[in-house]
Order: C-alpha cells, then sequence, then structure tokens
C-alpha cells in the first residue's frame, strides 16, 4: 500500500462517495417528512435526482412521506438538455409514482411569470440584455419562480421539508467559496453531504447529497444511470462534450442559456452544433451577436439631466438605459427570423419545434409594447443613446456643443 505523503489524500472512488451520499439521505432525511429537489436539467442534477429515485427504488433510503422534483424551465436552455431534462422527469414519474401514495410524488415544470420571461422582459419592458454588471437573468428566469413554487409548497405541506440540491464542490470557485463560508455558520456541515440548517417558520433545510462528489463521478453516474439501470441521462454527456463511451476523460464542462452574453464563447452551443443531429441549430450562433449589438448606444435610450428626488443632479450623468421602441421591434423580428429559420429545417428533419417566443409571449411582448411600457423611472421621452448631446457639469453648467452631427 502506497504511503500517503503530507500534501496527498486518498481520493474517493464512486462506490464510496456513493456511500457517504446514502448516510447522509438517511441521517437528515429521517427528521423530515416531505423532500423536494431542485433540478435543473444539467449534469450535476440530473446525477442527483437520478441517484435519490435509484437509492428509494432499491431500499437503500428510506423514503419520504411525499417527494416533489421541481423543474426550473427557462425557456432558455439548449434544446437537447430540455428534451433530456423532460424525458427524465417521465421517467421518474413511471418509475417512483407507484411506490407512494395518491399526489404524494410529484413532478412540476417550474416556468418564470410570464413577464419575467427573458424575451417579454427584454423586449416588453426593454431592459437591455443581461451583463455581468446587470445579471438579471437568474434572479427573473430561475431564482424567483423556483422561490414562489418552495413558498407554495411549504403552505401546501403545512411544515418545513428538506430540499436536495446538486451543488458540488468544484463546480465553480465562486460556488467552493460560498460553501467553506457556510459550513461554518447556520449549522452548515459538510463531509457526508452538505447540510444547511435555517430557523422552525423557513421554507426549507437544505442538503446538497453529492457535494463530495468529483466530476468523473457525475460521468460515470450518468453513464451507469442510462446503461444499466435505465434513466435517459446518457445526452446530457453528449450534449457537455463528452463521449464517455469511448473512454473519453471527462472535463468540468459548464452549460448555460442559449447563446449567453455573459460569456466570451457559447462553448455549449459550439458542442451541441458540431453533432450532426443537432446540425439544424446552428442559426441559433446569431442571438449573441444580436445581444451585443442591441447593447450600443444607438438602441438605447439615455438620461440627460437627471436629478434626484432632494433637486440635486444624479452623479450618473447620460447613462444608458432601456431598449427604445424601433430596437425592440427590430430586434423581435431578428429572433422570429431565427426561429423560423431553426423550424423550417425542423420540420424538413421530423425534429420538435423550437420556441423561442411562443404565441402567449409574442402577444404579450406586443401589448406591452403598444402600451409604451418602460421600465421605472424612464418613459422614452429620453433622447435615444447616439444623439449628441450638451455637457451636463457637475455644478449644473452646461458645456454645449463644440460641433454638431454631420
Amino acid at each position: 500500500m502506497r504511503t500517503l505523503s503530507l500534501f496527498e489524500e486518498e481520493r474517493l472512488t464512486l462506490p464510496k462517495s456513493i456511500e457517504l451520499s446514502v448516510e447522509s439521505l438517511r441521517h437528515y432525511g429521517s427528521f423530515y417528512k416531505h423532500w423536494a429537489i431542485a433540478f435543473s436539467g444539467g449534469k450535476d442534477s440530473s446525477a442527483t435526482v437520478t441517484l435519490v429515485a435509484h437509492l428509494i427504488e432499491t431500499g437503500h433510503i428510506p423514503k419520504p412521506e411525499s417527494l416533489t422534483i421541481l423543474y426550473a424551465d427557462t425557456r432558455q436552455e439548449l434544446p437537447p438538455l430540455h428534451t433530456s431534462a423532460l424525458n427524465i422527469l417521465a421517467a421518474l414519474r413511471d418509475r417512483l409514482q407507484p411506490l407512494f401514495n395518491e399526489g404524494c410524488f410529484v413532478t412540476h415544470v417550474v416556468l418564470p411569470e410570464l413577464d419575467h420571461r427573458y424575451f417579454v422582459y427584454m423586449l416588453g419592458r426593454g431592459v437591455p440584455p443581461p451583463s455581468n454588471t446587470f445579471r438579471w437573468c437568474t434572479p427573473k428566469l430561475k431564482v424567483m419562480s423556483m422561490e414562489r413554487e418552495l413558498e407554495a409548497l411549504r403552505q401546501e405541506r403545512g411544515e418545513k421539508f428538506l430540499m436536495l440540491t446538486g451543488v458540488r464542490v468544484g463546480e465553480s470557485a465562486a460556488r467552493d467559496q460560498r460553501i467553506a463560508v457556510s459550513c461554518t455558520k447556520d449549522g452548515g456541515e459538510c463531509g457526508q453531504g452538505w447540510f444547511q440548517q435555517s430557523t422552525s417558520n423557513a421554507i426549507a433545510d437544505t442538503l446538497a447529497p453529492i457535494v463530495h462528489w468529483r466530476v468523473c463521478h457525475v460521468w460515470d453516474w450518468l453513464l451507469h444511470a442510462d446503461l444499466e439501470l435505465g434513466f435517459p441521462t446518457f445526452e446530457i454527456a453528449r450534449v457537455y462534450g463528452q463521449d464517455v463511451s469511448d473512454g473519453e476523460e471527462p472535463i468540468n464542462a459548464r452549460t448555460g442559456c442559449i447563446g449567453c452574453p455573459l460569456v466570451q464563447r457559447d462553448a455549449a452551443l459550439d458542442r451541441v452544433i458540431a453533432q450532426p443531429e443537432w446540425a439544424y441549430l446552428k442559426p441559433l450562433e446569431k442571438l449573441r451577436p444580436l445581444y451585443w449589438e442591441v447593447k450600443k448606444p444607438q438602441y438605447r435610450h439615455r438620461k440627460h439631466g437627471e436629478v434626484n428626488k432632494d433637486g440635486s443632479l444624479a452623479a450618473k450623468q447620460n447613462r444608458l438605459g432601456p431598449l427604445h421602441m424601433d430596437a425592440r421591434r427590430w430586434m423581435l423580428e431578428q429572433v422570429l427570423g431565427i426561429q423560423a429559420e431553426v423550424n423550417q429545417a425542423t420540420r424538413a428533419l421530423g425534429k420538435p419545434e423550437l420556441s423561442l417566443i411562443n404565441d402567449e409571449e409574442l402577444a404579450r411582448i406586443k401589448e406591452l409594447i403598444a402600451a409604451n411600457t418602460y421600465p421605472e423611472k424612464w418613459d422614452g421621452t429620453e433622447p435615444k443613446g447616439n444623439e449628441w448631446l450638451p455637457e451636463i457639469l457637475s455644478d449644473g453648467s452646461i458645456q454645449p456643443l463644440l460641433f454638431n452631427e454631420l
């Protein structure tokens, strides 16, 4: 047996990682009659939900009185991942519903409120595409809708429940830091699952049963869950760019929304359209440049002479704001054109149609535009961002333009 150095430790195997997950679920799960699982369709949450289902099926962990699977559908997921998530939900219903009393096993697709959906919020209200300094997408598309469902679930169950998540050390440096901090306060514990306990009147306590899993364990489990246990998880590896069946070394890949404007390169979409069966999605590559384009001043309004409530000049004069109406109508036409281009191919190939903007969302966008809807503190009378304007100095004086725009 090899002697470990001062800077080494024995690396966990997948069976040992599963054993630790079982211990955490048995221990912490025993304190709650009702469980819920947050499911995003990504690799970690898919590993979590299929692991828990398998452990309940095989009796390795006692089943709770009720189990609710909440799938956060942002309507911006890569189409293959969205299809995979719905297939997993269907498999979970087929396999787990017979094990629970009627109404005690539920899978629920959680959608954002209509006015908070990506294109409705952007084109109906005029909010520019998200950025790393104005990241409105995550709270609007996922967090707020999930919180709404969790509050409703808490009222329905009448008591605090256990929320299972796919949080894992090594998923990102920022997340690792949050885990390290949380493990020192509020009853947080790590090791055999990361557990966070809150007050008695809170919605739920949280357990991350695979927090200690290495990324290779996640890929190995997803392959095992598909080939040996019958869960439809293999497509997830292909979307992330893995071919684990051929022994390819897995990487810690990340995916985001279609054409995510927060990254320099949409590697996830690149990997998808590189697969022959998904090559018809190539027109989606036009979305990201479109998002970057409409952030430019000529597509937006600008504040000029803005004052605070006390009458003093606002600190950030000439700040750019929402998309103006012409920009919204133009962008809507571009997005619908991309959708139509993809769906022309889907009809020829017999594939499911793509829905970037569905009929309900399109009607709401048009309704908001017709009502001249703008974000708070904007009304559309502001100058456009590319207009030449005199400079307003901090003392309130105005520096006239030295020359006019040609």
